[in-house]
């Protein structure tokens, strides 16, 4: 008997469910309310990655002057001026067309039926999807929620919405401000930093919490923000803001020690928060909070024939964790058994230097009684890293002590979120540093770092 699945949302963790579930033969029906892709595709990774891929390549340009001779002139320093906004919006748009347009022949090829409209459960069996057309009836045996998350606005923020940027909005801007404020310093807020500020717009950062990405390590979170202050970003943390308004064209940002941020724009990075208002759950005695509801963390399942992936749970808020969730989610209501591991997730954070992280912090592992061994190797000593001048950061190994086991990593230099894989595959290997020292890393190459920390 071929199995009906139904899920509702197509994001990161629903298009990649439909995808598995219909190559295990289920009959498949998707539902999505705005644009296939979700968040991460239409306003969030994948523009943001366009961006800081422009702003990266201004800023190279920009160091050119100081690779010609003597008193020649060059445009490189007056780039930034000449740049057009227009084209870059447009260039970031046609790679997000491109990769929608991708999603849609996948779903197609597949024979999953996709629905646009909102879904709500008429039962633990059954969907109604309001179209433009009408209203229609979804049956299914299991389905998967996968409606992700909405940029989050508490006080005093939530009065102020409709002048302040999020990520759904910032990138539609008509044109760049001169000055731009960030209310957060978590990872959307260090990307957006870093991005505008390659652009030659000035930056602030407000960040409530003591230092800049507060759930990271520390010393990554310390280089980072030297990188920052020397590229002229201003960050004022363990600040909280008590009022925003605008005021003749000036949007002002008051913090409780009387600091008033005066910018073009305010850009609202300080959370994320999921909306599972109409989806019907309260038929199903299913409770849920702003930040999500709650399912177990291996199969993901919700109740009985319903799972929840991505945002929407709140295990993981990445893209890619949504992706693998969705796949898990949807084995295991085919009847297979699949299995999610939160702890082998890695995380990637854009900026200059980049950072990447997988597997235990110190303080997890502290918090399970394991001794850590911190082995630590410079950019500075590296000749790839040298020969780019990117030698900001370093790469660091958390192992067991006692066992020599390897735990994670902090890595925070030059393609950091590329060579992560190599430490997460590791960790999914549950490979020792010993055994690890035997890999060959070819010269000169970034990557060649970790083979120095193994031995530190």
């Amino acid at each position: 008997m071929v199995k009906k699945i139904a899920v509702i949302g197509g994001g990161p963790g629903g298009y990649p469910a439909a995808l598995k579930a219909a190559a295990l033969g289920a009959e498949v029906t998707l539902i999505e309310k705005n644009k296939l892709g979700g968040v991460c595709l239409n306003c969030g990774c994948i523009p943001s990655k366009s961006l800081l891929d422009a702003a990266h390549r201004f800023e190279t340009a920009r160091r050119l002057p100081a690779l010609c001779e003597d008193g020649a002139q060059t445009d490189a320093q007056n780039l930034t001026g000449k740049l057009s906004w227009a084209k870059i919006q447009a260039r970031q748009r046609a790679a997000t067309q491109k990769l929608v347009q991708g999603i849609a022949g996948l779903l197609k090829m597949r024979k999953v039926r996709v629905l646009t409209g909102e879904a709500s459960f008429a039962d633990e069996h059954r969907l109604t999807v309001k179209t433009a057309d009408g209203t229609e009836e979804v049956p299914f045996d299991a389905c998967i929620i996968a409606t992700g998350s909405q940029a989050f606005f508490p006080p005093p923020f939530d009065t102020a919405k409709a002048f302040l940027l999020d990520n759904s909005t910032i990138f539609d801007i008509p044109r760049l401000p001169k000055t731009l404020t960030i209310i957060g310093g978590g990872v959307i807020g260090c990307e957006m930093a870093e991005l505008m500020n390659g652009f030659g717009v000035a930056v602030n950062i407000v960040e409530m919490q003591p230092r800049l990405l507060p759930p990271l390590d520390e010393g990554v979170a310390r280089v980072l923000t030297q990188s920052f202050t020397k590229r002229g970003i201003k960050l004022f943390t363990g600040q909280t803001a008590t009022r925003v308004a605008q005021e003749n064209g000036v949007k002002r940002l008051t913090l409780a020690d009387g600091t008033v941020l005066e910018s073009e724009e305010i850009l609202a990075a300080i959370g994320r928060t999921v909306d599972l208002t109409g989806l019907g759950l309260e038929k199903l005695n299913i409770p849920w909070t702003r930040k999500g509801v709650q399912v177990n963390p291996q199969t993901l399942q919700l109740k009985d024939n319903l799972y929840a992936v991505g945002d929407v749970n709140g295990l993981c808020l990445l893209a890619h964790a949504a992706t693998r969730q969705g796949e898990v989610a949807a084995a295991n209501a085919c009847g297979q058994t699949a299995v999610y591991h939160n702890e082998l997730v890695p995380s990637a954070i854009y900026t200059r230097p980049e950072i990447a992280c997988v597997g235990l912090t110190k303080q997890q592992a502290a918090a399970q009684g394991i001794e850590v061994k911190a082995q630590r190797a410079f950019l500075l000593a590296c000749g790839r890293a040298q020969t780019q001048d990117e030698t900001e950061g370093y790469f660091e190994l958390l192992s067991d002590k006692q066992t020599g086991r390897l735990l994670g990593a902090n890595l925070c230099g030059a393609n950091a979120t590329e060579i992560i894989h190599i430490i997460a595959a590791l960790l999914t290997a549950g490979l020792s540093v010993e055994t690890a020292r035997e890999i060959i890393f070819a010269h000169p190459t970034v990557s060649e770092l970790l083979g120095e920390a193994l031995w530190k």
